[in-house]
């Protein structure tokens, strides 16, 4: 894993969403897995002496499987069917045990690493599906790293004393992923202003 030398503000060069401008994700929703909260919490203390960094609310942790785009770009209809899409995709895939602990460091973000990608690939996969079928492009369908951010990095600064504080792993926290949320983001990221549209269970039906 290389580390980066220095933290630099996220989005000095990215566009953020303004206020009433809506973007569309397909999400893993943590907020419901204790032992990812604390895990996210523990590292909240590590990290509290240090300014420029944009904690992730305890109830928005999640794992972001793909950014559809604009929201305002699909009518109601589109989003049912994607919704109907996914769970087609889904059905009869039990839920998924992943591990979380070790630590990613990115100069933008610090994230808690997803085991078992190869594992998560029908969830992404029925993503993808559900929204290349009513017509929108999956522009970042080639490349997945599943991670649950932590923080994001507001201001440039040296990395290496974070990197001391909090570590490069957490204790391991094993979880079953158990469902995939179609999520509405109104404004900017960092205001969490979020809209669950559905949330799609895995489960095994009865004739499997």
């Amino acid at each position: 894993m290389t580390l980066p030398e220095n933290m630099i503000d996220r989005w000095a060069q990215r566009h953020d969403p303004a206020p009433g401008e809506r973007t569309l994700y397909w999400h893993v929703l943590m907020a419901d897995q204790p032992e990812v909260v604390d895990l996210a919490r523990q590292a909240a203390e590590r990290l509290a002496p240090f300014t420029g960094l944009h904690l992730t609310p305890l109830d928005r942790l999640h794992m972001t499987t793909l950014v559809v785009g604009p929201a305002d770009a699909l009518t109601e209809q589109q989003l049912h069917q994607m919704t109907k899409i996914a769970a087609d995709c889904l059905d009869g895939i039990r839920p998924i045990p992943v591990t979380l602990g070790k630590i990613l460091y990115h100069a933008e973000a610090i994230t808690l690493a997803v085991s078992r990608a190869r594992s998560l690939a029908p969830i992404r996969a029925a993503a993808i599906a559900a929204t290349e079928q009513v017509g929108i492009t999956a522009t970042d369908r080639l490349e997945w790293t599943p991670h649950v951010t932590l923080c994001y990095s507001t201001a440039d600064q040296p990395a290496q004393p974070i990197i001391d504080a909090l570590g490069t792993h957490l204790h391991d926290c094993q979880i079953s992923v158990g469902d995939l949320t179609l999520v509405i983001q109104d404004g900017p990221e960092r205001e969490w202003n979020w809209t669950s549209v559905a949330r799609i269970p895995l489960k095994v039906t009865a004739f499997n």
